[in-house]
């Protein structure tokens, strides 16, 4: 269960931007003490009497030393991000200042903040529920529209509305179950098995529609990682130099040029792309160095979540790419493409019906790089990303859907077999304790440190 809120009754402070130089600063405390430390050292008109969400320029000033002209931006409690008293200092962006106005803030009563520990404290007072906590981590390390969309969607509250939703009817029947149990002896029914068999099922569906919603979730909070394979002189490094449009890898029409692994990132249609050229694979190679780079693109081939598999269109046959295709089939999500068109196209592989999944470039030109973009966003996203539904990313609640999902079908189990309803009341309760657990209706004090741990320091 939660913590007792009353072993959080000291306040913190800490730097809310990011540390370093620069033209402004924010700290931030929160706490019972945090507008009485801050008044304390304030130049202007007492904060005390002060109301809520106002605006304040003074002064802030150590015994007879002013550290720094300041804003100070005031939330009382529970109008406030962490439902406490909260002071937003704006300062100059020197770090000596901002380290000043820090020890200030501890020598006058504050304490340094643990990492999260200000939305710990948001969910700890009903502000925010876990998976909102955790989405404001996410949208903070956001590097793309995708992820941004996605993190902001549940901090909104997408993802608990539906999880509520889910609890909400699962606890009606239990409350009828037990009810029941109540009156036993009386032969009565209060919960009507079969609506509870539909409902089952429907949160059974609801359940592992989320659990499939990881796969992407995954791909957008995480990036994709495409691997680039082919014969030497296929153009890899060519290909990765078009999508970047800079010359990053060497090119040379020697084969065997590349003779490690070159990782780059694109970001395309607001998702990350981790790209990697690997050395060319051929038969065999004299060259040790060479012969090493291949083992290690074959490792990345293995490891990869796409692969485009390119080659020399101007003389790869048809039969050669059958051949290539049957080799790898299953084994990834892969994209054949041919390069080089600005020197031909062998015409087997236009005739050939089979091969109409075919992408054709010219590397070299950047000639068709957008429809490769466009085949690669389609593999990973496919229609598009749903901006009003909810996208699992957070492995810690795929474990707890997947239990979820086991006491859901124990549910069912049981209503097939008519059993009592003490044992289906065990079911039920463990179906809501699973949903509890992602929510954070049901953690502990370990949990719940380790959650936050990952955040920064001032959020």
């Amino acid at each position: 269960m939660r913590e007792n809120l009353s072993t959080w009754n000291d306040t913190i402070v800490a730097l809310a931007t990011a540390p370093g130089l620069g033209a402004i600063a924010v700290i931030r405390l929160s706490g019972p003490k945090a507008i009485e430390i801050v008044g304390s050292v304030f130049s202007k008109k007492s904060l005390a009497t002060a109301p809520t969400h106002t605006v304040h320029y003074g002064k802030l000033i150590d015994g007879l030393e002013t550290i720094d002209e300041v804003v100070v931006t005031l939330y009382r409690a529970p109008r406030s991000y962490t439902g406490e008293e909260v002071i937003e200092i704006s300062c100059h962006g020197a770090p000596f200042i901002q380290d000043s106005i820090m020890q200030l803030m501890m020598h006058t009563g504050a304490r340094m903040a643990r990492p999260g520990e200000f939305t710990q404290r948001a969910f700890l007072n009903g502000k925010l529920d876990l998976t909102q906590a955790e989405a404001v981590a996410d949208l903070i390390a956001s590097n793309t529209e995708a992820s941004r969309q996605t993190a902001l969607y549940n901090l909104k509250g997408g993802f608990s509305t539906d999880l509520q939703l889910m609890r909400e009817k699962l606890i009606k029947f239990s409350a009828l179950i037990e009810l029941e149990l109540d009156f036993s002896q009386e032969d009565v029914a209060f919960a009507n098995k079969k609506e509870l068999e539909i409902l089952v099922g429907q949160l059974q569906f609801k359940t592992q529609s989320l659990l499939d919603s990881f796969k992407l979730g995954n791909v957008i909070k995480n990036g994709v990682q495409v691997a680039i394979v082919g014969k030497p002189n296929a153009g890899k490094s060519t290909l990765l130099n078009a999508f970047l449009n800079e010359n990053r890898a060497l090119v040379s029409e020697i084969p065997g040029t590349t003779r490690d692994t070159v990782e780059e990132y694109l970001n395309i249609q607001g998702v990350l792309y981790k790209l990697i050229d690997t050395a060319g694979i051929r038969a065999s190679t004299a060259d040790s160095i060479e012969q090493m780079g291949i083992e290690k693109s074959k490792e990345k081939i293995l490891a990869a979540d796409i692969v485009i598999a390119l080659f020399d269109a101007s003389i790869t046959t048809a039969e050669q790419i059958m051949e290539w295709k049957n080799d790898l089939v299953g084994a990834h999500k892969i994209i054949f493409v041919g390069n080089k068109i600005d020197i031909g196209v062998d015409s087997s592989l236009t005739l050939d019906t089979e091969l109409s999944d075919l992408i054709f470039i010219a590397a070299k030109d950047k000639e068709n790089i957008l429809a490769l973009e466009n085949a690669l966003h389609q593999k990973v996203i496919g229609d598009g990303i749903d901006k009003e539904g909810t996208i699992v990313t957070n492995a810690r609640h795929v474990a707890s859907l997947k239990r979820l999902l086991y006491a859901l079908n124990d549910i069912e189990t049981g209503l097939a077999d008519n059993v009592t309803g003490d044992l289906l009341a065990i079911d039920i309760n463990q179906a809501l304790h699973y949903l509890g657990t992602i929510t954070g209706q049901i953690t502990n004090e370990d949990q719940l440190d380790f959650i936050f741990s990952k955040f920064c320091i001032g959020k």
